[in-house]
Order: C-alpha cells, then sequence, then structure tokens
C-alpha cells in the first residue's frame, strides 16, 4: 500500500461535546477536490474515538503507514478562535474521563520520552497564514491534558511535518459559513505541511547525493 500524503485526523464526540465539529472538518478536507488535485491524491481522513485505547488502536496503525505529514483536529470548547498548537506535553490527567470513562492510566504518557515534543517553525506559519485568511487564530503552547495533546504527542514523534488545530464551539448561527472558512483555511495549511514535507525529502536526497561521491 502506498503511503498517504497526508493523513488528517479528528475526533469523535465524547463527555459535555455530543457533537464534535472536527470529525465533519476531517470528512470534508479528505473529499476536498482541489486539496487532492494539489497532494496528487486524496488526503486520508481519520476521525478517533474519544478515547485513550485509540491510540494504540487506530493513531499508531495510521502512523505506522508513513504519511508524509499529519494535521489534526481538535475542538477546545472554551476557545473563541483557532488555536495553533506549538507543543504537546509529555503528560496525562487523570481528572477528566474520555469517552469510554477511563482516565490516563498514568501521569507521564511517555516515561522515557521528553518533556515535551514541538511542532517548529510550522506552527507559526500555519497562523500568520489562517490570519491573513481573516480567521480568529493565536499560537499556543497548552494543547491540554487530554486526547487532543495525548494524541499530538504520540504523532510527534513520527519524522514528518506534524501540527494540530483546535476549533471553537461552531456558532449558533451562521455554522455552515463557518465551517467553509475553516475548511478553506486548514486546506491550504495542509499544503503548507506537505511542501515542509517534500522540503525535507529533497534535502534528504539532496545530502545522499552529495554524501555518494568518491571524493
Amino acid at each position: 500500500m502506498t503511503p498517504p500524503r497526508l493523513l488528517v485526523t479528528g475526533f469523535g464526540p465524547f463527555p459535555g461535546m455530543p457533537a464534535n465539529p472536527t470529525g465533519a472538518l476531517v470528512r470534508r478536507l479528505a473529499a476536498l477536490p482541489h486539496l487532492a488535485l494539489a497532494l496528487g491524491e486524496a488526503p486520508r481522513g481519520l476521525v478517533l474515538r474519544t478515547a485513550y485505547a485509540c491510540l494504540d488502536e487506530a493513531l499508531a496503525p495510521a502512523l505506522a503507514e508513513g504519511p508524509s505529514a499529519v494535521l489534526m483536529l481538535g475542538v477546545a470548547g472554551r476557545s473563541r478562535g483557532i488555536r495553533v498548537e506549538a507543543r504537546a506535553a509529555n503528560r496525562g490527567s487523570r481528572l477528566y474521563p474520555d469517552a469510554s470513562g477511563r482516565v490516563s492510566s498514568r501521569l507521564a504518557l511517555d516515561p522515557g520520552g521528553p518533556a515535551a515534543r514541538r511542532a517548529g517553525s510550522v506552527a507559526r506559519e500555519a497562523a500568520m497564514l489562517l490570519r491573513r485568511r481573516g480567521l480568529p487564530v493565536r499560537l499556543s503552547w497548552d494543547a491540554g491534558r487530554y486526547l487532543c495533546n495525548a494524541s499530538y504527542f504520540r504523532a510527534l514523534a513520527a519524522p514528518v511535518p506534524v501540527l494540530f488545530l483546535h476549533v471553537p464551539r461552531p456558532p449558533r448561527h451562521g455554522a455552515r459559513a463557518w465551517e467553509d472558512a475553516l475548511v478553506a483555511g486548514f486546506a491550504e495549511v495542509a499544503r503548507l505541511l506537505v511542501r515542509r514535507a517534500e522540503n525535507r525529502e529533497r534535502a534528504a536526497t539532496s545530502g545522499l547525493r552529495c554524501g555518494s561521491g568518491s571524493g
């Protein structure tokens, strides 16, 4: 199976959020014709159960397929705009149960891992890109202590561009226009991530060629 160019993930419902907007956003991005044309193929969309078990059952196998880049979406019910998450912390929480009623089995998501993993400069670039489209956005250094942070921390271990975007609750009025604006903006972020991946691949190939000379 050919690895997907782009993996886009979102979440299903969880306590306090019976209708998670990221599921619809993922499905629309995965079916967006001009995004598929720009990437050369349709992105792979994956809506994860909001349960810690999904990290091993669904996210890990999707990452193991070797996507070139990963765009992750989650909902932040109290946020007033989009949060571009610049890092994920190596921490869980035993205060907030997932959709199956479970809490994180340990406070450190990876006891042998780093204190945090960072997205790098692509986070700032994505924030500027979304801001230019007129979307309310800010750079965030705290992805929380729930499944969003846990999944992001897991994905950032992959050697590819990865970025997590938190979206607010849909507005009571104009929800369709709001969703349309997010889909358009996130499609640009997706292309940014894939361009980053292509640049990495070219740099790696160039390095191999330079190192193969007999000198």
